[in-house]
């Protein structure tokens, strides 16, 4: 019967329907997803996913060329009335600047109208504006929170999308943010613990003679107590407990040693000049007005002030051959710049996580200590 019951359950467990397998797979997949790795492939494709979303929607070359046809037949139109009313030379001089003010007026109307509901730029901006690169700088900035203001949707459709962009988003990103930076934080917790608290460092040997010391005074108190008849064997068991514990916290595990505050201070401010420098190089700026960019960006501020939008989306205009846009020749650069402040951007987030976790954790552990301090003064004064 054992037997039997045996094969029945080998047999059940060998055979599987298609929707069992379908179940293992889409759990097999949902893993790797919420992994590290496939957290940071998902923020990449989802970003990516969304720019061509947005290209889709509000960077249509048929709606950009529409609004661009619009503004110059409505431009060529009003000069050529007033070019009408010239040559006519039937009014005053009084009527005529009113007839040109009236007209002029209906002009700048329409353009205002273009600008607000259509974000019209010119005719050599707008056919950039909802590039690849603007759009996934778009992407990225509604997903972190970081909202430059400088491209903004104008259609209904390209409205709602971008609200369940960032209903999707946002916490995905966070989720990012979290992992990584957890990563991250472990990571440098254990080159920290292996090459500032090495054995052959003048820090850690500081470290073992105050220890050493401690343990010395421990002794001495406990001495004194044992005279006084003050100490218990309950007492002393916790006091061995805490100083063994102590000593193999600081020194055999890596992941209980806490990062100073300076030091991720130090690599916070390193981090945000050395995108300044790249960034003042790329755009143009000086030193101050990128470490501005960097912080602001990094902080999820984005008051939109200073945008990388000239060497990332390729506006302005070549004096050789007069051509607007992305150029042909440094299209490589353009992109490989583009790229690289992705990059910054998702990676500056992630280390800054990691040092407010760090920080965290030091300031976790000196209350910890202060209150251990006062725990024992107040019980060596009973």
């Amino acid at each position: 019967m054992e037997r039997k019951r045996s094969g029945r359950r080998y047999y059940n467990k060998r055979k599987k329907t298609w929707t069992q397998q379908c179940k293992d797979y889409l759990r097999q997949f949902i893993a790797f997803l919420f992994s590290n790795i496939g957290i940071i492939c998902l923020v990449v494709g989802y970003t990516i996913a969304g720019a061509f979303m947005f290209i889709f929607i509000e960077g249509a070359p048929g709606n950009a060329m529409a609004v661009i046809d619009r503004v110059g037949a409505n431009r060529s139109g009003t000069a050529d009335r007033i070019w009408d009313m010239v040559c006519c030379n039937a009014y005053c001089e009084d009527e005529w600047k009113q007839e040109v003010q009236v007209h002029l007026r209906s002009f700048q109307s329409h353009v205002i109208e273009a600008v607000r509901n259509f974000s019209y730029e010119g005719p050599n901006k707008q056919m950039t504006r909802w590039s690849f690169s603007g759009s996934f700088l778009y992407s990225l900035s509604v997903i972190t929170t970081i909202g430059y203001g400088n491209v903004t949707p104008r259609t209904l459709l390209g409205k709602l999308a971008t609200i369940l962009y960032a209903i999707v988003g946002m916490p995905l990103f966070l989720l990012y943010l979290s992992n990584i930076g957890d990563i991250l934080a472990k990571s440098f917790k254990w080159i920290y613990a292996k090459c500032c608290l090495c054995r052959n460092c003048k820090k850690r040997r500081k470290r073992m003679l105050a220890i050493q010391r401690k343990e010395q005074w421990k002794m001495d108190m406990r001495d004194f107590k044992l005279n006084t008849g003050v100490l218990t064997e309950g007492e002393e068991s916790d006091d061995e407990g805490t100083t063994d514990g102590s000593s193999s916290l600081s020194f055999n595990d890596t992941q209980e040693v806490t990062v100073p505050i300076s030091l991720c201070l130090t690599i916070m401010v390193g981090y945000i000049s050395g995108g300044a420098i790249l960034f003042s190089k790329w755009e143009s700026w000086e030193f101050f007005d990128g470490s501005y960019f960097c912080f602001i960006s990094l902080s999820t501020i984005g008051f939109g002030d200073f945008v990388p939008g000239n060497s990332i989306t390729g506006t302005g205009t070549n004096p050789s051959t007069g051509t607007t846009g992305i150029r042909t020749s440094a299209g490589t650069v353009i992109e490989l710049s583009f790229i690289l402040c992705s990059m910054y951007l998702m990676l500056g987030m992630a280390l800054i996580a990691m040092c407010f976790n760090l920080m965290q954790q030091d300031v976790v552990m000196k209350i910890r200590t202060c209150t251990d301090i006062v725990r024992r003064i107040s019980r060596c004064k009973n």
